[in-house]
């Protein structure tokens, strides 16, 4: 006879829905890559303001070019200064046992903070509100030879 007031766990049935894994899907980013010359530091000079396809419906042309102008004009006011310090640093690197090239450093650490900072600003009011996410980052050069 069967156990009427017995309580029994039913694991099988459980343990199915359990298991489902739930995938987020993340979009590629979008890489706005410099239109310019590399610096001594891996930075360039410029960025190109054309608008890429990836941000199509998610931002407007002008926001986007305002952003990339924005960035290249911090770029146009540091890296002479960075390109004078360096001349001088190598110019007076054998004196100096090389110390002469630590202001060459700092600067370049200085103009990538700037645009760090610029692009913070630019995140937290406007792109955050999007979406969107801007930062700056390194990527290795690959020289394929003619």
């Amino acid at each position: 006879m069967a156990d009427f007031d017995a309580i029994y766990e039913e694991e099988e049935e459980h343990e199915g829905t359990l298991e489902e894994t739930y995938v987020t899907l993340v979009p590629d980013p979008v890489v706005v890559r410099g239109a310019g010359n590399m610096t001594v530091f891996g930075l360039s000079n410029r960025f190109d303001a054309e608008f890429p396809n990836g941000l199509v419906s998610r931002v407007a042309p002008e926001e986007f070019k305002a952003t990339v102008m924005r960035v290249n004009t911090v770029l146009k006011k540091t890296l002479p200064v960075n390109v004078r310090w360096l001349f001088c640093g190598c110019v007076c690197c054998c004196c100096t046992l090389g110390c002469s090239l630590w202001p060459v450093i700092c600067l370049s650490k200085r103009t990538q903070h700037s645009i760090d900072k610029l692009l913070e600003w630019e995140n937290t009011y406007l792109y955050h509100k999007l979406g969107l996410h801007w930062r700056l980052a390194k990527q290795r050069c690959v020289y394929h030879p003619p």
